[in-house]
C-alpha cells in the first residue's frame, strides 16, 4: 500500500515489541491466553483445550480470494491457517484443522518465512486464521519477519473467544481485527462449543478490538488498512441471536463493517444439537440482513466466491 506503515513498525522503533514477546511468552507457563484459562505449562509441553504446546502448528498458507472484499483486492489475502483452535465448535467447517490437528510445526523462523513469502506473492495483508492460542508465537515470528522487510498489515482472524488481557498485549501490533460473533445465547454456546461464557467474552473482546483500531478504513483501491471487521454466520431459524448481535455491533458504531455469512452447513457434530442440525433457509439469511439494517449498520460485505491459490 502506498504510504502505508503497519502499526507494528512504531512498536519496533520504540523498542517495545521485545517486551510484548516476553510478557506473552511468560503466559504460556500457566496459560491464560484465552477465556478457557487452562493454566497448563505449555512451555513444558503440557496442552489444554487448544492441544498446542510451546510451538505453533500451521495447516497451510497462501493467497485467499474468498475473504471479505477489503482484504482480497487483486492479489488476495495472505492467509496462514493455524492448526487447532481454542473454541472447537461442533459444526466447524475446518474440522480436520481445528479438531483433528492437521498441520506441521512452525517455529518463529518458519512463520516469518511464510509471512515474507506471502508478501513476495503480492498479498495485501497477512491474515492469521484462528490465532488466539498462538499469539506469543506470532509476536516472536513478527520480530524476525519485520527485520527482514515485512511491511504488510496483520489481520487477527479469530472466533471471537478472546481474552481482553491478551488483546491488550496486541495493541499496536495488529492493524485489522476480524472476529466472529457467533452466538448471543449462552446455552447454545455451551452446547456447541462448551463455552457458555462465549457471548460475554465476545462482547468484551470485540469492544476492545474496536477501541484499538476503530472502524475499518481503506485506501483508494478499497483495500483495508486498519480497523474492525466482524463476521456473523447465519444459523437455522435465527438461533444465533442475530438481532441482538447486530444491535451490539451498531452500538459500537453504525459504521462497523459486518459480513453476514450464508455458508453454514451442519457438519461434524452439528447433528447433536437439534437447533443447528439443519440448513438455514433463504428467508433466514434475508432476515439476518434485515436485522443488520434495522440495527442501523451501514457497511455490509457483499457475497464472494471462496477459493484459494496454494
Amino acid at each position: 500500500m502506498k504510504d502505508f506503515e503497519p502499526a507494528y513498525m512504531k512498536l519496533i522503533r520504540a523498542d517495545r515489541l521485545a517486551e510484548r514477546i516476553e510478557k506473552a511468552t511468560a503466559i504460556l507457563s500457566d496459560c491464560v491466553l484465552c477465556p478457557r484459562r487452562c493454566r497448563v505449562n505449555r512451555l513444558a509441553g503440557e496442552t489444554g483445550v487448544c492441544k498446542t504446546g510451546a510451538e505453533a502448528r500451521v495447516s497451510s498458507h497462501g493467497p485467499h480470494f474468498g475473504e471479505e472484499s477489503p482484504l482480497v483486492g487483486s492479489y488476495g489475502s495472505g492467509t496462514i491457517f493455524i492448526t487447532h483452535c481454542n473454541l472447537m465448535c461442533v459444526f466447524c467447517q475446518n474440522h480436520d484443522i481445528s479438531h483433528e490437528g492437521k498441520g506441521e510445526p512452525a517455529g518463529p523462523s518458519r512463520l516469518a518465512w511464510m509471512m515474507l513469502r506471502l508478501q513476495h506473492m503480492g498479498c495485501h495483508n497477512i491474515n492469521f486464521v484462528t490465532p488466539s492460542h498462538v499469539t506469543p508465537q506470532i509476536l516472536a515470528a513478527l520480530a524476525q519477519a519485520a527485520a527482514e522487510g515485512l511491511n504488510l498489515p496483520l489481520v487477527y482472524n479469530s472466533g471471537g473467544y478472546d481474552s481482553v488481557d491478551t488483546l491488550k498485549l496486541l495493541d499496536g501490533v495488529f492493524d485489522i481485527y476480524m472476529p466472529d460473533f457467533k452466538f448471543w445465547d449462552p446455552d447454545l454456546a455451551g452446547r456447541t462449543c462448551h463455552a457458555p461464557d462465549y457471548p460475554e467474552a465476545a462482547r468484551a473482546a470485540i469492544a476492545e478490538m474496536h477501541r484499538q483500531v476503530g472502524d475499518l478504513t481503506m485506501d483508494d483501491r478499497g483495500i483495508a488498512a486498519r480497523g474492525l471487521l466482524v463476521r456473523h454466520l447465519v444459523l437455522p431459524g435465527g438461533v444465533a441471536g442475530t438481532p441482538e448481535i447486530m444491535g451490539f455491533l451498531a452500538g459500537l458504531s453504525p459504521d462497523t463493517y459486518v459480513n453476514v455469512m450464508s455458508q453454514y452447513r451442519p457438519l461434524g457434530g452439528a447433528g447433536t444439537v437439534p437447533e443447528i442440525a439443519g440448513y438455514p433457509s433463504k428467508s433466514d439469511f434475508n432476515q439476518a440482513l434485515a436485522d443488520a439494517k434495522a440495527a442501523g449498520l451501514r457497511r455490509l460485505d457483499p457475497p464472494r466466491r471462496v477459493f484459494m491459490v496454494v
